[in-house]
């Protein structure tokens, strides 16, 4: 199960930010998850919730928002949303793909409330 160690790097990270900016809370997380990441969700989800017990994101709301891939004809340049990673481009038929979206995995942004 990879994403427990995505979950932990995660949590890691967003507590290094939090502490740079002073804050004592978290009360959001928001993470950009491509579809084609290879990331299981319902595993990250669940391992988010183990890997921030006992620290101070315990309570944090993660929000994942599940990023729909586009891809690029290699060929003819045509910009379409690929049923599968392997496919033709439905403009020229050509095989191939170049993803543009779809495979990341970003921390977006925090909410956090800073120490007084």
């Amino acid at each position: 199960m990879h994403e427990l160690s995505i979950a932990i790097s995660i949590v890691d990270t967003v507590i290094k930010q939090a502490e740079a900016a002073s804050a004592n809370h978290v009360s959001e997380v928001n993470l950009d998850i491509g579809l084609y990441s290879g990331i299981e969700f319902q595993s990250l989800e669940f391992s988010l919730g183990v890997a921030a017990k006992d620290t101070i994101l315990e309570k944090t709301a993660f929000r994942i928002n599940r990023v729909e891939p586009v891809a690029e004809c290699p060929s003819c340049h045509h910009l379409y949303t690929p049923d599968r990673v392997f496919s033709h481009c439905p403009e020229c038929n050509k095989p191939g793909i170049r993803l543009i979206r779809g495979t990341e995995l970003q921390i977006k942004s925090l909410l956090v409330e800073q120490n007084e």
